[in-house]
């Protein structure tokens, strides 16, 4: 057990600020310990937003690890980069990320599970080591942390707006324009919980693209994320009348394809956060996504 005494100069900050550093752990993990009833602000359980107050005692009891209730599973995955501390995965577009509503298993999770025999970053979580998270239905690259340290800096990168995030999309209806900035706030719509959309007190979401190829009816483009918010891509480009082609929720139901919207994660670049080096990966479109291109031409 530990006890710390918020000082003066630590008066109002959050706990799961002030823990994370003192402690170096990540903030999820210390949030995660918070909800768990291991961190007690004088005696008692406080919200992970919790803004600490001079003189407050904070105890700190180890967190009973619980074992991760996930089967690994050995579902064939492209790893395309590997080290002792992080992995960068070619995700098929078939591939759920993590469990969830009616995908208990034959996940992502499941998979990396199997392969990668001890993750240190967040244990007891459904989403052990996850950076970030491409939808169902679109193909290509994520990092995965394999421990805590490289999950808070990975993380922290993302929001930071640090990282490369390119995507291949491709929509309806031909753009006029060469680029555009997509700067639109995306929240949850409020005719359809189930779905994302532009809403005025959303999160701020940039989007940039660049026309790549025309075709007659359709646009194949290059898009930079500056944020990463769910559905970014999807609802952005929905937003300014071009939705993703074969998108079953944003698209339109004559393009719907068995693929899914046709959006790609093809460069993902990020500084490694052990060796401090930046590193950048690129993949190949899916064949799918190619002859389907071809048969447009």
């Amino acid at each position: 057990m530990q006890k710390i005494k918020i000082e003066e100069i630590q008066n109002l900050q959050r706990i799961d600020k002030i823990l994370s550093e003192a402690l170096e752990f990540s903030r999820s993990k210390v949030q995660a310990m918070i909800k768990d009833g291991s961190i007690l602000v004088n005696e008692i359980i406080v919200k992970t937003n919790y803004k600490l107050k001079t003189n407050d005692i904070v105890t700190i009891e180890e967190m009973e690890e619980r074992e991760i209730q996930l089967e690994p599973e050995d579902i064939d995955i492209d790893i395309i980069y590997e080290d002792e501390y992080l992995l960068v995965v070619n995700k098929d577009y078939k591939l759920v990320v993590h469990p969830g509503a009616g995908n208990k298993d034959g996940t992502l999770v499941n998979a990396l599970l199997y392969h990668v025999k001890d993750f240190k970053a967040i244990k007891g979580e459904i989403r052990p080591g996850i950076v970030h998270r491409i939808d169902k239905e679109t193909s290509g690259l994520l990092v995965v942390a394999k421990t805590d340290k490289a999950l808070e800096n990975l993380s922290n990168q993302m929001k930071d707006k640090t990282t490369t995030r390119k995507y291949i999309a491709l929509v309806e209806g031909v753009i006029p324009h060469n680029l555009g900035k997509i700067n639109a706030p995306i929240g949850r719509d409020p005719k359809n919980r189930q779905r994302m959309a532009v809403v005025e007190r959303g999160k701020e979401s940039v989007t940039n693209f660049k026309v790549l190829t025309r075709y007659a009816d359709a646009t194949l483009i290059e898009c930079t994320l500056e944020t990463g918010r769910t559905h970014q891509i999807r609802v952005h480009l929905n937003y300014i009348g071009f939705p993703l082609v074969g998108d079953p929720k944003y698209g339109r139901r004559k393009t719907e394809t068995e693929f899914g919207q046709f959006l790609h994660a093809k460069t993902l670049g990020f500084i490694h956060p052990y060796t401090n080096e930046y590193i950048e990966f690129d993949s190949e479109l899916p064949e799918y996504f190619k002859e389907y291109l071809e048969n447009l031409e």
